[in-house]
């Protein structure tokens, strides 16, 4: 048996691919030594207050240096504003599709969108958290009337809503199954897209089979989804681990989709930070000098 290459990847906790990937062997299968970033993961759970762009848990690894060695996944906009402002580049070969929601305690006045009006909604600044909020609400409610609290990552944000220091919060899996479970309660839900995101130079045999490891998993999941569900216990933060919960009722998080990034999808992201006024950091839009591909 060849030696295997090693790797490293933070994974992102909105999906279960990564850790079905591990435990059934599928990264040794194509040839990987894969070894999970813990300390970007459990940061990029963790408050973000006072913290600017490029300084993030998630930022730093491109930021300070470079990491040849990296693999993240980040939303749509994050990835690609990230890329675009220097660090990395975006994967164009595959995808994910997660799902996203905005919840209040059950006692709250808010029970519709057009509630949110001025209300501060506690958000990871310039994450999947924070594009969301406008890229689902402007349809309801004028942009100046959306207003997003930078409080960091989903363990921070869930302490914010269970504690009442924030009314409302926007969520990711699994603290979308986790607020639940604590009874809280959604005011608005729905999917978006995330992109994985890799530095400029990483070899693209490494890319090519992590994402055939995460499309191996991905069937995995759905011929034996059950049997998977408790492997969020490798997402949930410290914080709320002494809490007994009941997996078996969590959604799947996160899809994979083994597939190019949809047509008109980066220019449609430009457009959309730019009307959102989040896209100060963008240095560069051609979709050549920050799109990867392990294909060709």
């Amino acid at each position: 048996m060849s030696k295997l290459v090693p790797l490293r990847v933070a994974p992102k906790g909105m999906g279960i691919n990564d850790f079905v990937a591990m435990e059934e062997g599928f990264f040794t299968d194509e040839g990987l030594d894969v070894e999970f970033d813990m300390q970007v993961f459990r940061g990029t759970q963790a408050s973000w207050k006072g913290l600017e762009y490029f300084d993030r848990p998630q930022d730093r690894p491109f930021a300070e240096g470079g990491d040849d060695n990296l693999i993240q996944c980040a939303c749509q906009w994050g990835t690609v504003s990230n890329a675009a402002s220097g660090m990395g580049k975006a994967v164009r070969d595959c995808y994910g599709v997660s799902p996203w929601g905005i919840f209040v305690r059950p006692d709250s006045k808010i029970f519709t969108p057009d509630d949110l009006a001025d209300v501060p909604i506690a958000v990871g600044m310039r994450a999947g958290s924070h594009f969301n909020v406008p890229y689902r609400l402007e349809k309801y409610l004028s942009l100046d009337k959306i207003n997003c609290l930078n409080i960091g990552g989903f363990s921070a944000r869930l302490e914010t809503l269970v504690s009442g220091e924030v009314e409302a919060a926007s969520l990711l899996p699994p603290q979308i199954d986790m607020a639940k479970q604590l009874g809280m309660r959604s005011v608005i839900e729905d999917e978006f897209i995330t992109i994985w995101w890799v530095p400029d130079h990483m070899e693209k045999q490494l890319v090519q089979g992590y994402i055939n490891a995460l499309n191996t998993a991905e069937q995995a999941l759905k011929t034996s989804m059950d049997q998977y569900l408790p492997l969020w216990k490798h997402c949930v933060p410290a914080s709320f681990e002494k809490h007994e919960w009941d997996f078996s009722g969590f959604s799947r998080g996160e899809r994979f989709v083994k597939q190019p990034l949809p047509e008109g999808l980066i220019d449609e992201i430009f457009e959309q930070v730019d009307r959102w006024d989040l896209a100060q950091h963008i240095e560069d839009r051609a979709a050549e000098n920050f799109i990867y591909s392990a294909a060709e």
